[in-house]
This record gives C-alpha cells, sequence and structure tokens, in this order.
C-alpha cells in the first residue's frame, strides 16, 4: 500500500539505504538527522504514514521524541530500530504506543510488513479521530443554554426534570432539546447518547 515514512536517525548512510529500499518499495519518503528535525518539521498527518525511528541519538533519543509527538497528540504509529536488543527500552515504548521495536539489521522482509501493518493503522486511526473531532465540532456549535439541556438529557433527565433544574419552562427545554437533535444530527436519544460516549462526555455503563 502507498504511504509516506519518516525516518528519523543520525547515520546518515543508513538513513540513505533505507529510503532507498523504501523509495524502491514505492513509498514515498522523508528523512531527518535528528528528532528534533521532525519536530520543527511536523510530518502531515491527514496522509497514511508512519516514523521510523532509531532508539540511540545524540540531543533527542527516539522515546524522548515518542514522548513529544504523543504530548502534542500526532496519531503517527513509531516504529523504533535499534542496534541492542534491550527488553526495557522495548516494554517502555511499547506501553508508552510504540507500533514495533525491531533490531538492526532489520532485513526487508520484516521491515516491510512491519511498515504495511503501521500505515494500516494511522489510515484507520485518522479515521476514527477525524470522526470524534467532527462531533466535537457538532457539540461545540450548541450554545451554552443548548450545552446545559443537552449535558441533563443525556443522563436521562426528562424534559420536566431539565425545566425544573433550570428554572425554566418544559416549552421552552423542548425547543432548546429539539435544537440539540438539529444540530448535533442525532435522530434520537440513543444517538444522542452513544454521541455524548464516543468523543468522551459520558462513559458507557
Amino acid at each position: 500500500m502507498p504511504g509516506y515514512v519518516y525516518i528519523v536517525d543520525d547515520d546518515v548512510s543508513l538513513r540513505t539505504a533505507l529510503k532507498r529500499l523504501l523509495n524502491k518499495a514505492g513509498y514515498d519518503v522523508e528523512t531527518y538527522s535528528s528528532a528534533q528535525e521532525l519536530l520543527e518539521h511536523l510530518p502531515d498527518e491527514t496522509r497514511p504514514g508512519c516514523i521510523l525511528s532509531d532508539v540511540r541519538m545524540p540531543g533527542l533519543s527516539g522515546p524522548d521524541l515518542q514522548i513529544q509527538l504523543n504530548q502534542r497528540g500526532l496519531t503517527l504509529p513509531i516504529i523504533f530500530l535499534s542496534g541492542f536488543a534491550d527488553i526495557r527500552t522495548t516494554v517502555q515504548t511499547v506501553k508508552a504506543g510504540a507500533h514495533d521495536f525491531l533490531t538492526k539489521p532489520v532485513p526487508s522482509d520484516e521491515l516491510l510488513p512491519a511498515i504495511n501493518r503501521a500505515l494500516e493503522w494511522h489510515e484507520a486511526a485518522w479515521t476514527a479521530k477525524s470522526a470524534i473531532d467532527r462531533l466535537r465540532a457538532l457539540i461545540a456549535a450548541l450554545t451554552p443554554r443548548e450545552r446545559q439541556v443537552f449535558e441533563l438529557v443525556i443522563l436521562g433527565k426528562t424534559n420536566k426534570q431539565v425545566a425544573r433544574e433550570l428554572g425554566s419552562t418544559e416549552r421552552t427545554v423542548k425547543a432548546h432539546r429539539q435544537k440539540v437533535m438539529e444540530k448535533t444530527k442525532a435522530h434520537s436519544l440513543a444517538e444522542l447518547v452513544s454521541l455524548a460516549e464516543r468523543i468522551g462526555i459520558i462513559h458507557p455503563q
């Protein structure tokens, strides 16, 4: 499958060799001599891609880069390459969200499938993230009063109960509720609750 691979390694000969291999396999490749360089020129995560990063580098290490990317909310998966079979580092990076951890030298029949898996994962993750962002934008479009009605309705409160809590009338609450349904594109209370669960406003029971 086509996709972008962002290589981060301070070893210029290795960067060149990997770029040649991956270009030949049909990938678009960009290379960075350090983790800092990638952070200063963040990849476009709207297209399927993954980061291929060395673990030990001068300045920011591969795991340091992973932490920085996580803090910025980037969904690009990271495949770490290491010249050492360091179990402790492997466990730490995988727990922090690394997609894979490979030991150098990595044969192409091991590297290419790992990249394909990362690209497939990223495409699915980006699609899911985009859907959540769209839902959050719908909620953000609610007025303050509509947001209050929304938050009470998804808790299962009736129009009468909502009106009592907000010091309003049932008729007014009903009108706000209708606006909430229109703006969120929900066709039922069940859809409204599902939307709230998906963006983390309430948690499934």
